[in-house]
């Protein structure tokens, strides 16, 4: 999120500095998953449009980003394959194809979610996985989250009005004052953006009254990423929070888990053990697939799950751009957006949730008992 805020003050002509306490990528962006998935197409509402809007809106975005840099961010709109192993999960899988006829249209394009008995590719996902049929939907994508980073830090590279600075660690934030204090000295701001990630909340915290609860906490997820022979464009598999992505150059990523209690957040172990036995087996090809990498990391979940984002209400020089734990990479260039023109006080072309802002947020934190 921190990144694609760079991007668009660089845009927008804005002067930025964009501080990272550790190294690009080494937190939860800099992940194995990167799967872009949309909301089920049924009980529409506000917030699933928003997300449609975004996951269309980002193939155009990345695809300037790339013309931009050279490099290849690892997208592709490669759908998503869902198992129907119980007969009434059929039933609603129909009535949810017909949701998607009504809902997922985007000018001139339209998205499906195809239901039928079979799967639509051969030699990837068990057959008897979905003894009442599959869903094929159109709408879902992917993307490399580590070519991405690298994609979104070249561009910045070469900016004009964004400097990028790496292994600062910000100690405190006084946002009335506009002053961030490091171990190296002050910075001072206009307006901050804060985009943290689970770190952030701490922070909200300390600056924030009559809270009850804080207003997110770090969920661990772990991952892994496996060498084998198949298809770069086949569909992710998805099934009871299990995610098999296929990537180029024959790497599979596996995943994840979604801890609130941990000891150590960068340690993988027998949960990750049984997600890549539930892949092998729901995806036979993996079967002596190779791991060639096993991931943990922390994702940070706002205390009303929804993305976090907006100027702080007691403090209008701090913005808020964290949360959504589960889809940030689908939103993020879209919140980004946003809080970047909250920052300028530009008007954005398009309205967040009202349940996005940290506002709201704040609500939920202060009558949670």
């Amino acid at each position: 999120m921190g990144l694609w805020a760079a991007v668009h003050a660089e845009r927008l002509g804005i002067k930025t500095l964009l501080v990272d306490a550790a190294r690009i990528g080494q937190g939860a962006s800099g992940g194995l998953l990167g799967a872009l998935m949309p909301h089920m197409p049924d009980k529409w509402s506000e917030k699933k449009q928003f997300q449609f809007d975004a996951l269309v809106s980002l193939e155009g975005d990345i695809a300037v980003l790339e013309a931009e840099t050279g490099l290849s961010a690892g997208y592709r709109r490669s759908g998503r394959l869902i198992p129907l192993p119980k007969p009434h999960l059929h039933r609603i899988a129909l009535g949810h194809s017909q949701d998607a006829e009504r809902h997922w249209c985007h000018g001139d394009r339209q998205f499906h979610w195809h239901v039928s008995d079979t799967a639509p590719v051969d030699g990837w996902i068990d057959p008897n996985a979905g003894a009442s049929g599959f869903v094929f939907d159109t709408l879902a994508a992917r993307v490399a989250p580590r070519s991405l980073l690298k994609a979104l830090v070249s561009f910045l590279g070469k900016a004009k009005h964004v400097r990028l600075v790496e292994g600062l660690q910000v100690d405190g934030i006084d946002p009335d004052n506009g002053v961030a204090s490091t171990r190296e000295g002050t910075i001072r701001f206009g307006r901050c953006i804060l985009s943290a990630g689970h770190s952030s909340f701490p922070i909200l915290d300390g600056v924030t009254s009559g809270l009850h609860s804080s207003l997110g906490q770090p969920v661990k997820g772990q991952a892994a990423l496996l060498k084998a022979d198949v298809d770069a464009g086949l569909p992710v598999i998805f099934r009871d929070g299990l995610y098999i992505v296929a990537h180029e150059g024959g790497l599979v990523a596996v995943g994840s888990t979604s801890e609130n209690r941990f000891d150590d957040p960068l340690s993988t172990d027998g949960l990750l053990d049984g997600l890549l036995a539930a892949a092998r087996a729901m995806a036979p090809v993996l079967a002596d697939a190779e791991v060639v990498e096993r991931w943990a990391g922390l994702r940070p979940k706002a205390i009303d799950r929804d993305p976090m984002v907006g100027a702080h209400p007691e403090h209008p020089r701090l913005i808020a751009l964290t949360g959504g734990f589960k889809v940030s990479f689908g939103l993020a260039h879209r919140l980004a957006e946003a809080a970047v023109r909250a920052a300028a006080g530009a008007v954005c072309p398009f309205e967040l949730p009202e349940t996005f802002a940290l506002s709201s947020h704040i609500t939920v934190a202060s009558h949670k008992m």
